[in-house]
């Protein structure tokens, strides 16, 4: 089991397509490559900017295995391997723990809304144990908006109160900064990451563990100067290069605009049923960006 705590600037790597809408590894990796030597301090592999349920059980268990072949650091990664079937949960889980990843990080199984505690409790309790030969460190995945399931605080605290040390932390995507404060105070020890680069200074001072952030993709450097340095100038371009995306779709956005940072067409690509960036909104973004920063070729 990972004894490592995950903390800092987490990206929520996008995972790149294929022409066939299967995960194209080779790029998924390079990226992966670019992040982790460019201020990332770790990556939330097959989230959802990496598509991760859009994708098959055997293609996310291919997209774990290129990162272990690429011998990639995976004790600084956390992977999603929440599932709507809790035996796909356990398998993915199950996986991410042969391989060496840091955590698993669990969405609640989304299918079924209203659902109550004890279903969700024994959805956890089904993976703590299959998965106590190899305790694999379990980070909860709150994004009721896509998932229509809470990991609510009464929840969380019931969950460390019965499985201890297996719940390390949580992923906060809900943009609620008060849920996310009232989650970090549970304990010293519960990580919670917010979904927003914009928090890496209150997170420096103590109150989260750091961010995990789908725009970390496209600014790690700013991110990494503001965690590191707490550079203010760093964040506040980071944070107007997140801001280019309201109102529009994130994850293809930020798919494009990695197409246009790393000159390459083929990271624009997204599988069904997202669509891909409309020609307005890059002419928009990639402006922004580039006013921003210039055009940076990777």
């Amino acid at each position: 089991m990972p004894t490592n705590q995950l903390r800092g600037v987490i990206a929520a790597v996008a995972t790149a397509v294929d022409e066939n809408g299967a995960p194209d590894v080779a790029r998924a990796t390079k990226l992966a490559r670019f992040l982790i030597d460019n201020g990332c301090d770790g990556l939330n592999v097959l989230g959802t900017t990496g598509e991760a349920t859009s994708f098959s059980l055997d293609e996310r268990k291919s997209v774990m295995s290129a990162y272990e072949q690429a011998r990639l650091p995976l004790d600084r990664m956390m992977v999603g391997t929440g599932a709507a079937a809790m035996a796909d949960a356990v398998t993915l889980t199950r996986y991410a723990a042969d391989l060496g990843f840091a955590g698993a990080l669990v969405l609640p199984p989304f299918y079924y809304k209203g659902v109550p505690d004890d279903g969700l409790v024994a959805y956890i309790d089904t993976i703590v144990q299959a998965t106590a030969a190899q305790p694999i460190p379990l980070y909860l995945y709150h994004y009721p908006q896509q998932s229509g399931l809470h990991w609510h605080v009464a929840l969380v605290k019931r969950l460390l109160d019965t499985y201890g040390t297996r719940i390390v932390g949580l992923k906060d995507s809900s943009g609620d900064m008060g849920y996310a404060r009232e989650a970090a105070a549970i304990s010293k020890s519960f990580n919670v990451f917010p979904s927003t680069e914009a928090v890496l200074l209150e997170a420096r001072a103590g109150a989260f563990a750091g961010c995990i952030s789908a725009t970390a993709n496209l600014n790690p450097d700013l991110c990494a100067r503001a965690w590191g340095r707490g550079d203010q100038s760093a964040l506040d371009a980071a944070v107007t290069i997140r801001k280019l995306f309201d109102g529009r779709p994130l994850v293809s956005g930020v798919k494009a605009l990695l197409s246009h940072i790393h000159a390459d067409p083929a990271l624009a690509r997204v599988k069904p049923p997202l669509a891909p960036f409309s020609a307005a909104d890059r002419a928009a973004v990639f402006a922004g960006y580039d006013g921003v920063r210039g055009k940076r070729v990777a």
